[in-house]
């Protein structure tokens, strides 16, 4: 063959290979496209986060705040895979996304993208606009250079407080127009929907000050509240015209500064929603559920659970309020999955403790039918706010929340489904609390914590710290899902009169592997004779029971 010819022959199969590559990857980038939007779903009073058509469970890990950054990255994968998280909670800067007015620049967040999915993870993202943590450090230079636009509220004394203004309406319109441009981006760039979700701001509202006591502020509080909200928290008789003041006394203050900045985050909401629909979500600095006292003393403006139903009514396009939960004794830790656990707002806990006390809580968080938890700062970019240490999260730190993952992590997705349809129930120790009870029809399950336990009737010892936690599903009548850590599980029969006692029929042992239960070995003998016993290992049980 000549050299024309070769040529000829290669360039018909280099043709070849563009058409057959290039229809494989518009096919790949259809079959993406087909595949629905991450949404809510909710069903007879249960939410679940649904992606690609069915429940998911978000095993989740948030980086420290300025760990989004390419050169960064590097430090962030190797713990996201060291603790088998399936999704990765990742900050947007608006300093960086819109360095000068107008112009936004996608580098960044392209590469947010294209690392996780080369690592096999899903992303959340976190949009750091007017608002991170009460202040409006995350504004881009533009903006801050021209505190007119932006202005800052003004305290009692009429002092400038360092929280931005909810009543700014260049700042606001310029906030719209930077998210929209991020939803409008991933629309375009992430067709296979690595981003499941998207938080609007951070931690909104006020340290130190209650509201904003600007002219244009007072001028809105001494106004008659919004119909629409007094609809809303059923207050319309007698008080159509009447002044914040006037229809919520002692709380007016603080009711009317979280209608006010959920106002404003409800049209940043909008504006991007409309471009693309991804479930939104606004996160909360939580006040002592047990003892909330009043603001100052905790962040006024944001959707603490006082205010949700305010916040509801405010911004509509917001799909779940989420708690940030850093209460590490379990009284106020559970009372706030109880709080914000409700039937109108999906769980989720984006940001929790990165110390080992916070681990057993996210079984709690499944026993509250959470659609995901993530504990915070899980990278070792240099920095913790932790008593781990100043330098770095050690994989020792990281090692309870590994354990977790690891267990769930080969069966999230029956996970989801299973809380979704009802079936699951998560508890975890409480100190002083060594042993509680689950109600599944004709079954009674005994969670008793501790290790040493030996024969029937034995006060469970324990343990030295309330590490222990436990799950169980329902499977069939008679059959059960059961896996746990640092106690021991045993199923009665519920209906004591009966005189009938259990039996263990078969107790496998397992593995999820593409969905499916993998037997591993049946457990018998000293494994079962008082119960099912878990230590540190992570191990799953597939119990079939009867009686005798």
């Amino acid at each position: 063959m000549n050299n024309c010819s070769l040529r000829n022959v290669l360039r018909i199969a280099f043709c070849l290979v563009t058409l057959m590559t290039g229809g494989a990857a518009r096919v790949l980038h259809a079959q993406s496209k087909d595949q629905p939007l991450p949404k809510i779903v909710q069903k007879d009073g249960r939410y679940g986060l649904f992606v690609e058509g069915a429940p998911y469970l978000m095993l989740g890990a948030q980086v420290n705040n300025s760990s989004a950054w390419p050169a960064m990255l590097p430090k962030v994968w190797p713990a996201i895979e060291y603790l088998h998280a399936n999704t990765v909670e990742m900050p947007v800067y608006w300093e960086q996304f819109e360095p000068e007015k107008g112009q936004f620049d996608y580098t960044v967040l392209d590469t947010l993208l294209a690392q996780a999915r080369e690592h096999h993870v899903h992303l959340v993202l976190l949009w750091f606009g007017t608002w991170k943590n009460g202040s409006s450090h995350y504004m881009p230079l533009w903006l801050k250079r021209t505190p007119e636009l932006a202005p800052r509220m003004r305290g009692a004394n009429g002092r400038a407080v360092d929280s931005p203004s909810p009543y700014a309406a260049a700042a606001l319109k310029a906030d719209a127009a930077a998210f929209t441009a991020l939803m409008g981006h991933l629309k375009t760039a992430d067709g296979q929907h690595t981003v499941l979700m998207v938080q609007v701001e951070n931690e909104p509202g006020t340290w130190g000050n209650v509201r904003d006591y600007s002219p244009a502020a007072q001028k809105l509080f001494e106004a008659p509240v919004p119909a629409e909200l007094l609809t809303a928290l059923h207050k319309q008789a007698g008080t159509a015209s009447a002044n914040w003041q006037q229809v919520f006394g002692d709380d007016a203050e603080e009711f009317f500064h979280a209608w006010s900045v959920a106002r404003y985050i409800e049209q940043v909401a909008a504006a991007g929603k409309a471009v693309y629909p991804l479930p939104l979500y606004v996160n909360a600095a939580l006040r002592n559920p047990l003892n909330p006292g009043r603001p100052p003393s905790y962040e006024s403006g944001g959707p603490t659970d006082n205010v949700i139903a305010i916040w509801k009514a405010a911004a509509p396009s917001i799909d779940l309020l989420a708690p940030d939960i850093y209460m590490s004794e379990s009284a106020p830790y559970l009372k706030v999955l109880e709080l914000y656990h409700r039937p109108d707002n999906a769980l989720f806990v984006p940001e929790t403790g990165n110390s080992p006390a916070y681990s057993r809580y996210f079984f709690a968080a499944l026993g509250h039918q959470a659609i995901g938890f993530s504990p915070f700062g899980m990278d070792y970019t240099g920095y913790s706010n932790t008593p781990l240490g100043a330098t770095r999260i050690a994989e020792e730190g990281l090692e309870p929340f590994a354990l977790n993952y690891k267990l769930i992590g080969p069966m999230d997705r029956e996970i989801a489904r299973l809380n979704f349809e009802g079936k699951l129930q998560a508890v975890v120790e409480e100190k002083g609390k060594p042993l509680e009870s689950l109600e599944f029809g004709p079954w009674k399950v005994l969670v008793s914590y501790g290790l040493g336990q030996f024969g029937p009737g034995e006060n469970p010892p324990g343990n030295p710290e309330p590490t222990g936690r436990a799950l169980v599903a329902q499977l069939g009548v008679d059959e059960f899902l059961v896996a746990g850590f640092f106690c021991r599980v045993d199923f009665h029969v519920a209906d004591t009169a009966s005189g009938k006692q259990r039996q263990f029929l078969r107790v496998e042992e397992g593995t999820y592997e593409d969905g499916k239960f993998k037997f591993v070995r049946i457990w018998n003998g000293d494994q079962t004779d008082w119960g099912l016993n878990f230590t540190s290992a992570p191990q799953v049980l597939r119990v079939s029971l009867g009686t005798y």
